[in-house]
Protein backbone atom coordinates (compact mmCIF):
# COMPACT_ATOMS: atom_id res chain seq x y z
CA UNK A 1 0.00 0.00 0.00
CA UNK A 2 1.20 3.53 -0.87
CA UNK A 3 0.20 6.54 1.23
CA UNK A 4 0.78 10.15 0.22
CA UNK A 5 0.86 12.54 3.17
CA UNK A 6 0.73 16.23 2.27
CA UNK A 7 1.85 18.70 4.93
CA UNK A 8 2.43 22.43 4.95
CA UNK A 9 4.92 22.37 7.86
CA UNK A 10 2.64 24.54 10.00
CA UNK A 11 1.87 23.75 13.63
CA UNK A 12 -1.09 21.71 12.36
CA UNK A 13 1.20 19.28 10.54
CA UNK A 14 1.99 17.28 13.68
CA UNK A 15 -1.63 16.09 13.95
CA UNK A 16 -1.50 14.90 10.34
CA UNK A 17 1.86 13.18 10.85
CA UNK A 18 0.69 11.37 14.00
CA UNK A 19 -2.33 9.95 12.17
CA UNK A 20 -0.26 9.03 9.12
CA UNK A 21 2.29 7.21 11.28
CA UNK A 22 -0.45 5.19 13.01
CA UNK A 23 -2.09 4.24 9.71
CA UNK A 24 1.15 3.40 7.91
CA UNK A 25 2.31 1.15 10.75
CA UNK A 26 -1.07 -0.64 10.85
CA UNK A 27 -1.00 -1.22 7.07
CA UNK A 28 2.77 -1.74 6.62
CA UNK A 29 2.54 0.98 4.00
CA UNK A 30 5.13 2.88 1.99
CA UNK A 31 4.77 6.59 2.79
CA UNK A 32 5.50 9.53 0.55
CA UNK A 33 5.74 12.74 2.61
CA UNK A 34 4.99 15.71 0.39
CA UNK A 35 5.54 19.39 1.03
CA UNK A 36 4.44 21.70 -1.76
CA UNK A 37 6.00 25.13 -2.06
CA UNK A 38 3.92 27.69 -3.92
CA UNK A 39 6.25 29.33 -6.44
CA UNK A 40 7.14 32.97 -6.13
CA UNK A 41 6.19 34.43 -9.56
CA UNK A 42 9.38 36.44 -10.03
CA UNK A 43 11.62 33.80 -8.46
CA UNK A 44 10.30 31.06 -10.72
CA UNK A 45 10.64 33.26 -13.80
CA UNK A 46 14.27 34.00 -12.94
CA UNK A 47 13.71 37.70 -13.43
CA UNK A 48 16.41 39.99 -12.19
CA UNK A 49 15.58 41.20 -8.72
CA UNK A 50 17.30 42.13 -5.52
CA UNK A 51 19.80 39.49 -4.48
CA UNK A 52 18.56 39.80 -0.90
CA UNK A 53 15.07 38.63 -1.94
CA UNK A 54 16.46 35.66 -3.87
CA UNK A 55 18.69 34.79 -0.90
CA UNK A 56 15.72 35.00 1.48
CA UNK A 57 13.60 32.67 -0.68
CA UNK A 58 16.49 30.21 -1.03
CA UNK A 59 17.03 30.27 2.74
CA UNK A 60 13.32 29.58 3.37
CA UNK A 61 13.38 26.62 0.94
CA UNK A 62 16.48 25.23 2.65
CA UNK A 63 14.85 25.47 6.11
CA UNK A 64 11.65 23.80 4.89
CA UNK A 65 13.59 21.00 3.22
CA UNK A 66 15.53 20.40 6.46
CA UNK A 67 12.30 20.33 8.47
CA UNK A 68 10.77 17.83 6.04
CA UNK A 69 13.85 15.61 6.31
CA UNK A 70 13.60 15.74 10.11
CA UNK A 71 10.05 14.35 9.89
CA UNK A 72 11.20 11.63 7.50
CA UNK A 73 13.95 10.59 9.93
CA UNK A 74 11.37 10.39 12.73
CA UNK A 75 9.19 8.02 10.64
CA UNK A 76 12.20 5.87 9.78
CA UNK A 77 12.97 5.41 13.49
CA UNK A 78 9.55 3.72 13.72
CA UNK A 79 10.50 1.33 10.91
CA UNK A 80 8.36 3.04 8.26
CA UNK A 81 9.50 3.06 4.62
CA UNK A 82 9.23 6.76 3.74
CA UNK A 83 10.44 9.14 1.05
CA UNK A 84 10.36 12.94 1.18
CA UNK A 85 9.04 14.96 -1.75
CA UNK A 86 9.69 18.71 -1.87
CA UNK A 87 7.91 20.09 -4.92
CA UNK A 88 7.21 23.59 -6.19
CA UNK A 89 3.86 24.32 -7.79
CA UNK A 90 0.16 24.72 -7.19
CA UNK A 91 -0.66 22.61 -4.11
CA UNK A 92 -3.76 20.76 -5.31
CA UNK A 93 -2.29 20.11 -8.76
CA UNK A 94 0.98 18.79 -7.31
CA UNK A 95 -0.81 16.48 -4.86
CA UNK A 96 -2.99 15.12 -7.67
CA UNK A 97 -0.07 14.69 -10.09
CA UNK A 98 2.18 12.98 -7.52
CA UNK A 99 -0.64 10.67 -6.40
CA UNK A 100 -1.13 9.49 -9.99
CA UNK A 101 2.57 9.14 -10.70
CA UNK A 102 3.27 7.16 -7.50
CA UNK A 103 0.12 5.01 -7.76
CA UNK A 104 -1.05 6.17 -4.34
CA UNK A 105 -3.77 4.18 -2.58
CA UNK A 106 -4.76 6.89 -0.07
CA UNK A 107 -3.95 10.58 0.35
CA UNK A 108 -3.80 12.16 3.80
CA UNK A 109 -4.27 15.92 4.10
CA UNK A 110 -5.28 18.27 6.88
CA UNK A 111 -8.06 20.77 7.27
CA UNK A 112 -7.25 24.00 9.05
CA UNK A 113 -10.92 24.84 9.53
CA UNK A 114 -10.83 28.29 7.98
CA UNK A 115 -14.19 29.97 7.57
CA UNK A 116 -16.34 30.50 4.49
CA UNK A 117 -14.89 33.88 3.49
CA UNK A 118 -11.37 32.45 3.53
CA UNK A 119 -12.50 29.58 1.27
CA UNK A 120 -14.16 32.01 -1.14
CA UNK A 121 -10.97 34.01 -1.50
CA UNK A 122 -8.25 31.36 -1.22
CA UNK A 123 -10.02 28.03 -1.68
CA UNK A 124 -9.29 24.89 0.31
CA UNK A 125 -6.56 22.41 -0.42
CA UNK A 126 -8.46 19.54 1.18
CA UNK A 127 -11.59 20.32 -0.85
CA UNK A 128 -9.55 20.62 -4.05
CA UNK A 129 -7.88 17.26 -3.43
CA UNK A 130 -11.23 15.62 -2.61
CA UNK A 131 -12.73 16.87 -5.89
CA UNK A 132 -9.76 15.91 -8.06
CA UNK A 133 -8.57 12.64 -6.57
CA UNK A 134 -9.60 9.24 -7.86
CA UNK A 135 -8.31 7.50 -4.71
CA UNK A 136 -9.57 7.79 -1.13
CA UNK A 137 -8.64 10.96 0.75
CA UNK A 138 -8.37 11.08 4.52
CA UNK A 139 -8.89 14.62 5.83
CA UNK A 140 -7.52 15.20 9.34
CA UNK A 141 -9.13 18.12 11.19
CA UNK A 142 -6.32 20.14 12.76
CA UNK A 143 -8.43 22.80 14.41
CA UNK A 144 -10.17 22.86 17.77
CA UNK A 145 -13.80 23.84 17.38
CA UNK A 146 -16.14 23.73 20.31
Amino acid sequence: MNILVAIDLSDASQEILDNAKTLSLALSAKVWLLHVVEPEPEFVGYRAGPQSVRDQVAHKFHEERDELQKEVNDFRKSGIDITALFVQGSTVDVIYRESKKLEIDIIIVGSHGHGGVYHLVFGSVSEGVLHKSSCPVMVIPTHNRT
